[in-house]
């Protein structure tokens, strides 16, 4: 059965959020499909130029989450 892949499942692939059977066969059809292929290396190389970015919250932000978790707990089980 052919399947036809939409942008949102290269996507997805390549951003490794796919399933193992979704990868198998994606794999195939960039194999097979040329246009895919190329439609796949078109989000690829916009993929390589986005700015690779970091987040690290303040150790203040963290506590309070943390704060914020542990009373949401103690609230649960009063």
């Amino acid at each position: 059965m052919k399947q036809n892949f939409t942008p949102n499942h290269l996507v997805k692939y390549l951003y490794r959020e796919t399933t193992a059977s979704e990868t198998l066969a994606i794999n195939e059809a960039l194999n097979e499909n040329f246009g895919l292929r190329e439609e796949f290396e078109g989000l690829f190389q916009a993929y390589q130029q986005l700015p690779k970015v970091t987040f690290s919250p303040s150790p203040s932000a963290i506590q309070r989450i943390l704060g914020y978790s542990e009373r949401q707990t103690l609230e649960r089980l009063a």
